[in-house]
């Protein structure tokens, strides 16, 4: 899942970028506004993080122009305690929740889990595909009754995927949105840890569940395999 930080107190910036990537998102930060909105039009997000005093461009403006152009991507407003005001304005303007400052990371991580269920239409937290569990909140997974231990990029393509159930996802969409890289998709680090989780995943009496589509990428689901 890719997120951008649009912040211009660095501090804050820093260390919600830094926990998102923890929590094993691909983020982009920037603390101008104007750049922050180029990022916004030419990348595509699951979520924006978004505060309204910026340099050169504010938050409403970013905001209104993006869904001016039908942007569907989830936006996440900062904004200061006695700022009623601007959270009014902000929701009008298509934010779709917002965060009073200072806050505790775990509930801005939290609040960015729920955008992304809600535009992927996962209201409920725990993805389940044939005996597979994956339980976004706790960051658990198991297959039948067997708990799955996975690292946190492993988990990461997990839920990439599962996200994106039964449809073909191409090794560039997954280089860009996981690994924080922009490229071609042409390095073997996305197929390397395919194969990390297919040996986690697979046993002779469970269903095939990751699939290659030769020449496009990878599937998630109880399908065939074209490989």
């Amino acid at each position: 899942m890719r997120v951008l930080v649009i912040e211009d107190y660095e501090p804050v910036r820093e260390a919600v970028a830094q926990g998102l990537r923890e929590s094993g998102f691909a983020v982009d930060e920037t603390a101008d506004g104007a750049e922050g909105l180029w990022y916004a039009q030419n990348n595509p997000y699951d979520v924006i993080v978004l505060d309204i005093m910026l340099p050169t461009l504010d938050g409403m403006q970013i905001l209104r122009t993006i869904r001016s152009e039908n942007s569907d991507t989830g936006v996440l407003m900062l904004t200061a305690k006695d700022a009623v005001d601007d959270r009014v304005r902000g929701l009008n303007a298509g934010a779709d929740d917002y965060l009073i400052k200072p806050f505790a990371f775990e509930e801005l991580l939290a609040r960015v889990q729920v955008l992304i269920r809600h535009r992927y239409d996962c209201r409920n937290p725990v993805i389940q595909i044939d005996n597979l569990k994956i339980n976004t909140n706790t960051k658990t997974v198991e297959r039948g009754d067997l708990p799955i231990r996975l690292t946190r990029r492993e988990y990461a393509l997990l839920v990439y995927l599962a996200m994106r159930q039964n449809q073909t996802v191409s090794r560039t969409d997954i280089w860009e949105n996981l690994y924080d890289f922009h490229g071609d998709g042409h390095s073997n680090v996305v197929d390397v840890y395919i194969r990390y989780l297919r040996r986690k995943l697979e046993r002779p009496e469970w269903t095939r569940l990751i699939h290659t589509r030769r020449g496009f990428g990878y599937v998630l689901g109880k399908t065939g395999d074209t490989e």
